[in-house]
């Protein structure tokens, strides 16, 4: 359904009002991935790795810099209005702040009702019926309909953005960080919700978070992500039961375990996450890598498949730099 080709990103900085030339921040640089029909693919990664932008990107809210991406064939970043209107409908959005991504001086009524609007859908009773189906679908009451985003919980505010998500009847939803500012028994709940709709209603889902346990809930495949790139794709199950690449290996151990009895052998790495404005030079993570090695800082890993349809971009998975 989503193909995304050697997708970047730049952002430029400027270091003075008059004097030197501006920095450039690589947030997404050189990300591809495919996203199949029915399927969730989770991005993880830590914070300032780029999976929201790759996110905005996809949906054109931002312009690449560069790279390509295809919603069922559709080029997206060549799309004309008349076309984009159409993927618009098809590919919708989940925020993380679900406060500030709702209009406070809207109804929930307008508020989940703006799409049907905006892509002539359905009569005005129709709609309104259409709107109070959505709120009950998501677990809120009809009588909603008139209150406004700030006399929900946060909790709450995240099901109408979900409501809204699901209004024009879209096929891809791709959900930033959406259950991060919530409780915990509130995040299962969510999480819970995702999945039911994506069963009942043949969604796909790019779920984007920073927390392994919600990702590996919900995903069947898992990209990871390191200073805006791509170092591992594979199996949800895959992922957790056999990390290839360092840092994959070093996220998963940084997840507790529940049981007080058993512990897990914690990986910590060197020093702070390099900036984007000035990546190493060869792999991205060898500054902070324990198990780097002479070719780590001369030549940039590219991503591979190891074993099968799973991918690491690591020399130790090179046919040259193989090691135990």
């Amino acid at each position: 359904m989503l193909q995304v080709r050697n997708l970047r990103k730049h952002f430029e900085v400027r270091k003075g009002l008059f004097f030197g030339k501006p920095a450039v921040v690589r947030a997404v640089d050189g990300v591809s991935f495919d996203v199949a029909k029915g399927e969730s693919l989770g991005l993880v990664g830590e914070s300032g790795c780029g999976k929201s932008t790759t996110a905005r990107l996809i949906l054109r809210l931002i312009q690449p810099t560069s790279g390509e991406a295809y919603f069922e064939d559709i080029p997206i970043f060549q799309a004309d209005k008349a076309e984009m209107q159409t993927l618009r409908r098809k590919m919708q959005i989940i925020f993380q702040d679900s406060y500030s991504s709702l209009n406070p001086r809207m109804t929930i009524e307008k508020i989940v009702g703006e799409g049907m609007v905006v892509h002539h859908l359905y009569r005005p009773q129709e709609r309104r019926e259409r709107v109070a189906q959505l709120l009950k679908r998501v677990g809120l009451s009809p009588d909603h309909l008139k209150r406004y985003p700030h006399e929900f919980s946060g909790g709450q505010r995240q099901r109408i953005g979900i409501a809204r998500a699901l209004a024009v009847e879209p096929k891809l939803i791709v959900a930033d960080e959406p259950v991060s500012a919530l409780d915990v028994s509130i995040q299962a709940q969510m999480i819970n919700l995702l999945q039911d709709l994506q069963e009942e209603l043949n969604l796909t889902y790019l779920f984007i978070s920073h927390d392994l346990r919600v990702v590996e809930q919900i995903s069947d495949r898992v990209a990871v992500m390191y200073l805006g790139r791509i170092v591992e794709i594979t199996s949800s199950q895959e992922l957790y039961q056999n990390p290839l690449h360092p840092y994959t290996e070093a996220l998963l151990s940084a997840i507790p375990v529940p049981d007080p009895q058993t512990k897990r052998p914690r990986i910590i790495l060197e020093g702070d996450p390099p900036s984007p404005i000035t990546p190493p030079s060869g792999c991205p993570f060898h500054p902070r890598c324990p198990r780097r090695f002479d070719r780590c800082p001369v030549e940039e890993p590219r991503l591979k498949p190891v074993n099968g349809d799973r991918f690491v971009a690591c020399h130790l998975y090179d046919e040259k730099g193989m090691r135990d």
